[in-house]
């Protein structure tokens, strides 16, 4: 599936399926690299999510139909040559306690103990989708459906930074304190998100995450570490 559609007056949307699928995720990585590479005079940015790319433009500089015949262009030079190599980036998360705070509710929601829940969300690499809907906020896939738990009825007003929960069948972490209705399962040490470093954003759609439990004493030394910014996280390629 390939589509180019009008999106308002200065967008486009390329859509490539319409479903959350890996091979549509590989696609998507290519034809984004390959746009990057083509530096289209207009082109203003693009956004990738699970099933499509959206791309804002100057209309003052490119009209729809040239862009649009650029991007034909784009999909022809498409051969996963150009898409980065795969990292696996390894997050720390200290399960349960004040820190998780919804952990033994996930647990009775499915009839097994706590430990099971961590197992089961840790031992999987989990695909980053796409990034949203705050800085640094990764969409992942692969978590396990025996886990997977609604929402809370009613969302927080406040969520710690580095918080990791879940919400249906998906898993994400909160770069930065924010009101949310996923139950929090544990937390993660480490900055997602720092407006002051030249890379502002530690993950990047098309990265994978390995969430690795630690306990308490590890995540109060990480802690320490990350504030002097002597921490750097494990990234395996």
């Amino acid at each position: 599936m390939f589509e180019v559609q009008p999106y308002g007056d200065r967008g486009v949307r390329v859509q490539f399926g319409k479903s959350i699928h890996k091979a549509v995720n590989n696609e998507i990585r290519d034809f984004c690299s390959v746009l990057e590479k083509s530096h289209i005079k207009g082109v203003l940015e693009w956004i990738p999510t699970y099933t499509a790319v959206t791309i804002w433009y100057d209309p003052f500089e490119i009209v729809y139909e040239s862009l649009e015949e650029k991007i034909l262009n784009v999909r022809e030079k498409m051969n996963n040559a150009d898409i980065s190599p795969v990292r696996v980036v390894h997050i720390p998360v200290y399960y349960g306690g004040k820190k998780g705070p919804d952990l033994n509710e996930v647990a009775q929601y499915h009839g097994i103990t706590t430990e099971e829940v961590v197992s089961l969300h840790a031992n999987s690499d989990y695909l980053i989708y796409m990034m949203g809907f705050i800085p640094g906020f990764p969409y992942l896939g692969g978590m396990s459906e025996k886990i997977a738990t609604p929402r809370l009825e009613k969302p927080r007003r406040s969520i710690p930074a580095g918080s990791v929960g879940i919400a249906g069948e998906q898993t994400g972490i909160y770069p930065l304190e924010s009101p949310g209705g996923w139950r929090i399962i544990g937390q993660t040490p480490i900055s997602l998100y720092n407006p002051e470093d030249a890379l502002p954003i530690l993950l990047k759609a098309g990265d994978y995450i390995r969430f690795i439990p630690i306990d308490r004493k590890e995540f109060d030394e990480i802690t320490k570490k990350v504030e002097t910014g002597s921490f750097h996280p494990t990234i395996e390629t």
